[in-house]
Parts: structure tokens; sequence; C-alpha cells
């Protein structure tokens, strides 16, 4: 799947690895239940590492490892299954965590200025997605109603706000 980070499309640094699979010798992004089995091994490799989070698992269970990781992929395993953007927003606000954060599977373009908001900054996107539409469904929304990870001030913020 083509990668989206900093606006662009860019080469993916990290090899996801199956649970059975062995290590490459670079990044890898292994899923929660082999950083789970092999924990010890993974962190003490001389490599950046990444975990894939299936929708129903929670940050919280990765405890202080959560700093550890240079990536966290979560995923959708439905446009309508919208746990990673809580788990996202988690992450950012209650877990401090400031590496990446990777949306994959099947969210919609109507989603992603929605995803930007609650932290993700790096999109797997499907084949013949384009660059135009990344960028366009960023700015579609200009202003906005719940407070989240990015700050942006709140359509009742900005009424509260004196005027010149």
């Amino acid at each position: 799947m083509p990668l989206i980070k900093d606006g662009a499309f860019v080469q993916d640094a990290f090899v996801t690895v199956a649970d059975d699979a062995a290590l490459p010798d670079g990044a890898a992004i292994v899923s929660l239940a082999r950083f789970q089995k092999d924990r010890e091994a993974l962190l003490a490799r001389n490599a950046p590492l990444g975990i894939q989070l299936k929708a129903p698992e929670n940050p919280e269970l990765l405890g202080e490892d959560v700093q550890r990781f240079s990536v966290i992929v979560l995923e959708f395993p439905v446009f309508r299954d919208g746990r990673a953007f809580s788990w996202a927003r988690m992450l950012r606000e209650r877990l401090k965590f400031t590496g990446e954060i990777r949306g994959t599977g099947h969210f919609l373009y109507d989603q992603i200025a929605y995803m930007k908001r609650v932290g993700f900054d790096a999109w797997n996107v499907a084949e013949g997605f384009r660059l135009e539409q990344f960028h366009r469904a960023l700015t579609e929304i200009t202003n906005v109603y719940q407070p989240s990870a990015d700050g942006k001030k709140t359509i009742r913020e900005l009424r509260a706000t004196p005027r010149p």
C-alpha cells in the first residue's frame, strides 16, 4: 500500500512482519501478540520497532513500552469502526506518544481530516489514491465543534473571542 507522510508519498522504511516470519535486519512492524511473546528480543534489537494494533487492542496494553516504538499503526477494519480515532487521541494526549501514528485499512476520504485532528500523521492509502485527494481532504473542514489533539479552537471558543 502506498504511504503518505508529511503530505507526500514516501517509501516505507518499515517492513510489516507476520507473527511466524523472521525479522528483517532493519525497521519492523509487529503485531501486539508477537510483541507480547517476544518483547525482550524485540526491544534488544538495534533497529526501529513499530507495532500494529487491531481495532479492539487498546494502546494502554503497551504500558510504559509505548515510548519505545517509532511507529504505531492503528487499523480500521471497516470504515464505520471508529475506535482508532479514540486510540490515536489517547496516544497523543494521555500517553504522550510523539512518534508516528499511521492509519491503515478501510477509512474513507472524508475521515482523513478527522484522523489528522486526533493525531494521525501517516496513512496507508489504497492504490490509485491521489495526493491531490489527500490535500483536499485536509482542507474541507475549516471549523470544528469538538476539541481534539490538534489544539484547534472550537466554534464555541471562536464565538467567545472578543472581536476588535
